[in-house]
């Protein structure tokens, strides 16, 4: 059960009824997860819709390793809205199912792909600690280049917050199911 509950609109106030207007713009018209939560505080929701979309929408980063990235931010903090809401879009990507399952049931996934590979191994350092090695730093550089490479941290950092948050507020899955099993 959500401990925080979602606002009713006749309860927003005139800043929470913009915000979710621009939320529910970008999000097929239903504000939820993180988002439902951050509306309380509309200066924080904006902001944080500002940089979702930034690297979400507008970001350069390829879709598929984007949406890779947050499955595995959401599987390290078993964040099962963050999953609900990217397990589907990581798909229709690109991302191979057997992936997509490997790290549903925290394994590590056989990949196929070496931008893959190394999007997770740059992903699961990072959550390790916040520091990568120099030599993963390299490859990461020499893959992406420096933009980008700014742009996945910025991501993996955005996407942390999200599941933080989903967390922390115990946010549902809209059918109420878990999607990830307990590790």
């Amino acid at each position: 059960m959500a401990r925080v509950a979602d606002l009713a609109p006749e309860a927003m106030t005139p800043e929470q009824k913009v915000l979710y207007e621009e939320i529910a713009a970008k999000r097929h018209g239903t504000v939820r997860g993180p988002f439902a939560i951050w509306m309380r505080k509309p200066t924080l929701g904006d902001r944080a819709n500002r940089l979702g979309n930034a690297l979400r929408v507008e970001g350069k980063i390829e879709k598929r390793l984007f949406e890779l990235m947050v499955l595995i931010v959401a599987r390290h903090f078993s964040a099962q809205y963050e999953w609900f809401a990217h397990a589907h879009q990581a798909l229709s990507e690109g991302v191979s199912d057997d992936v997509v399952e490997a790290l549903r049931h925290g394994r590590a996934p056989a990949y196929v792909r070496d931008d893959e590979a190394l999007v997770d191994a740059i992903t699961r350092a990072t959550l390790a600690g916040g520091v990568i090695d120099a030599a993963l730093y390299q490859r990461g550089l020499d893959h992406f280049g420096l933009d980008l490479m700014i742009e996945l941290a910025a991501s993996i950092g955005f996407y942390t917050m999200v599941a933080m948050t989903l967390n922390v507020f115990d946010a549902p899955v809209p059918d109420g199911s878990r999607p990830l099993p307990d590790l």
